[in-house]
């Protein structure tokens, strides 16, 4: 993490020497300046997002973690129509892009089942759709993962399929799986800057919204850049050191 960081910290102080020494720009660095009471006042703007993105962001992983293993299940079942329904669910959502399906979900919905959601909703939503197509995949490679002799030997024991998922597939896959479940959060952290389309402060609204009131979108841009590097970066890190906890459990 600390060197990441100071790698980060180093190209951030090349980008602005490099970006300053041109004579042609009239750089506008005092508006998102902490030591400038204008500065100030639009950097807490802009963080101000913070808190929509990772919200939305871990309520739509949960909900998508759910919906895929739920999809994940008939996959494997001996059962031709429950295979069928997994791979029409997973190819489906898997083959929307998530712009499309964020603007179907919030304009889409009202005309054809009469339901009108909010910004915040849609983008759940939307998100959860089309991620729960790949969770349902990183699903499936974990638990066909396992060995057989952990199958048979739960078979032994008299277990029955809930029982044998519960307490002998799943978690040993959810090691397995973990990795890919963090880059799906970090994925979905990214995703959800399309939600700003549709209107919701998050931080790339909120970015959009300041450029067009200053009009300084390079400095502005800058910022949400670093922000996003931050808030990706300290992801990363939460992921690593819950695969470390549970490679010493094992």
């Amino acid at each position: 993490m600390k060197i990441r960081t100071s790698w980060l910290l180093v190209a951030l102080v090349i980008i602005a020497a490099v970006g300053c020494s041109r004579q042609d720009y009239q750089w506008g660095w005092y508006e998102v300046l902490p030591t400038t009471p204008q500065g100030m006042a639009h950097l807490k703007f802009l963080l101000a997002g913070f808190g929509l993105t990772i919200s939305m962001s871990t309520i739509s992983l949960t909900a998508s973690i759910i919906l895929g293993l739920l999809v994940t299940l008939p996959g494997l079942a001996r059962q031709p129509w429950l295979r069928a329904f997994n791979r029409i669910y997973v190819e489906t959502f898997r083959s929307i892009p998530v712009l499309v399906m964020i603007l179907w979900v919030y304009y889409g919905f009202p005309v054809v089942i009469g339901l009108a959601l909010g910004p915040f909703a849609a983008g759940i939503l939307a998100l959860t759709l089309c991620d729960s197509a790949f969770e349902a995949e990183v699903f499936r490679g974990g638990i066909q993962s396992i060995e057989q002799g952990q199958i048979e030997a739960a078979d032994s024991l008299g277990l029955n399929y809930y029982q044998k998922m519960r307490l002998v597939i799943l978690p040993q896959a959810i090691r397995r799986i973990l990795p890919p479940l963090g880059n799906q959060f970090v994925y979905m952290l990214k995703m959800s800057s399309l939600v700003s389309v549709i209107g919701l402060q998050e931080l790339t609204r909120r970015a959009n919204e300041l450029t067009v009131t200053v009009y300084r979108p390079l400095e502005i841009y800058s910022v949400l850049v670093v922000e996003y590097l931050l808030l990706i970066l300290a992801a990363s890190w939460m992921v690593r050191r819950l695969e470390n906890r549970l490679r010493v459990r094992t």
